[in-house]
């Protein structure tokens, strides 16, 4: 099944620039100079104030000072009224403000990790929804309007997260969040689009916390961990694996991994034989290891992400080298870096194989791809990226030429059983996931995966 694009227009292949949006770390494509005015709000200020700028502060900023020198109580009091009084400001500082967006345009806001431990992974995922939109755009856009993707780079740190949503919520010409990444990034969002018409689509997480049930305008796509879980417990099932170990991260993610994965093991009648627990700076990942190793188990499934990855996987290996090992997709990139290390070892995917040419929807992103003159291989990420973009232009399709956050939130959940060529989307009820694909692949040479 080939992209459908809509008939070239006189924006046909027109070359879309990048500029950089001074003091705020954003980039933003669009074929006509827009305006780059700050847009600055009191979170931003409060980050900022040390800086050495005599620019004078916003009024809510003003507010916050002048309450910290009128406080005469005790210090703890002080401190406690300061920061409500702080944390009152920001939440009205991030009220959504009524969409405004230019007729010619859509723009889209995206906190992403750019830089810092997680700075490949999110690259790669942007890049990918990029090369969609560009994609789209070059043929006159989505009924006639060019989709813009801002970016601004959160480091993978919460604070700095909240502060690009809280900016993009400011802004009244961002039309919805879109693919911002990392689960305690997107928790701490979540308050600030509650009880709002704001699109926050495809959030990058496969946890339960990323997922409510009571808010209409979040719309996942990638499976669930509980869901990848599911898959690598009922493959061991299935190829007689008996006695499995367990291995988690102590945060959110490790620990929502390690219940899904008992559930699953009692569901399929399996015996878990060892639980150990890595911290997430990896300092006792050699400790755990070894007390998978004495359990002796048959195969280990692995619940970690990042260092602590890595750190496991290297201390297993010097135990038991031909231990079977199951990862989930979270950790498919720090495991190809480890190259032949990590030969052998499964990984779940949320996403098909980018190289899997036999799938019209990877074909599709793989021309996109290179024709975005991207130098790096293509990823499950960059996939994933481009996957989500698709799912947005078909949503913002279906409302027509006069598109708002209501009509756009409404066609989004009339999607249903859509197939994008090889990969289906159906957005059932809130809480779930628009997708249930699932696949194994295997770390080959060279950190290679392979079905």
């Amino acid at each position: 099944m080939a992209f459908p694009l809509p008939p070239p227009s006189e924006h046909s292949f027109r070359r879309f620039d990048t500029d950089e949006h001074q003091g705020q770390g954003a980039k933003v494509s669009h074929a006509r100079p827009v305006d780059q005015s700050a847009q600055t709000d009191a979170g931003e200020f409060l980050s900022t104030s040390n800086s050495g700028s005599t620019a004078e502060p916003p009024v809510a900023a003003r507010i916050v000072a002048t309450d910290a020198r009128l406080i005469a109580t005790p210090l703890a009091v002080a401190r406690r009224r300061l920061l409500g009084r702080a944390l009152a400001l920001v939440t009205a500082a991030a009220t959504p403000l009524a969409w405004s967006q230019p007729r010619e345009s859509i723009r889209l806001g995206q906190s992403v990790a750019l830089t810092g431990p997680q700075g490949e992974l999110g690259g790669a995922m942007h890049r990918g929804a990029k090369v969609c939109f560009d994609a789209v755009n070059a043929h006159g856009g989505v009924n006639g309007r060019r989709i813009e993707l801002l970016e601004r780079d959160d480091g993978y740190d919460v604070r700095r997260s909240v502060e690009n949503i809280t900016g993009f919520l400011g802004d009244p010409r961002i039309f919805a969040l879109f693919n911002c990444m990392g689960t305690p990034m997107i928790e701490a969002a979540l308050p600030l689009i509650r009880n709002t018409d704001v699109p926050f689509f495809s959030p990058f997480s496969g946890a339960g916390s990323a997922r409510p049930t009571d808010m209409r305008n979040v719309l996942n796509i990638r499976a669930s961990y509980a869901e990848e879980v599911e898959r690598l417990v009922q493959h061991l099932a299935t190829i007689g694996m008996k006695r499995v170990a367990l291995v988690h991260q102590n945060n959110s993610f490790g620990r929502e991994v390690l219940q899904a994965a008992q559930g699953a093991i009692r569901r399929h009648a399996l015996q878990q034989v060892a639980v150990a627990v890595v911290q997430n700076d990896a300092s006792d990942a050699g400790a755990a290891a070894n007390a998978i190793a004495t359990a002796n188990p048959e195969a280990v499934l692995v619940g970690l992400a990042g260092k602590p990855t890595s750190s496991f996987v290297s201390s297993i290996r010097l135990l038991r080298k031909g231990l079977p090992l199951y990862a989930l997709s979270v950790a498919a990139n720090t495991l190809a870096v480890l190259g032949d290390s990590a030969m052998g070892i499964a990984v779940s995917q949320v996403v098909p194989l980018p190289t899997n040419v036999g799938i019209s929807v990877v074909r599709d992103f793989l021309k996109a791809w290179h024709a975005g003159g991207n130098a790096l291989e293509p990823s499950h990420l960059a996939l994933e990226g481009y996957i989500n973009a698709r799912g947005f232009i078909e949503a913002l399709r279906r409302c027509g030429t006069n598109p708002t956050r209501k009509n756009f939130l409404d066609a989004a959940w009339s999607i249903k059983r859509y197939d994008l060529g090889g990969f289906e989307l159906n957005f059932d009820q809130p809480g779930g996931s628009a997708s249930r694909f699932v696949e194994l692949t295997m770390i080959g040479r060279g950190g290679r995966f392979a079905r």
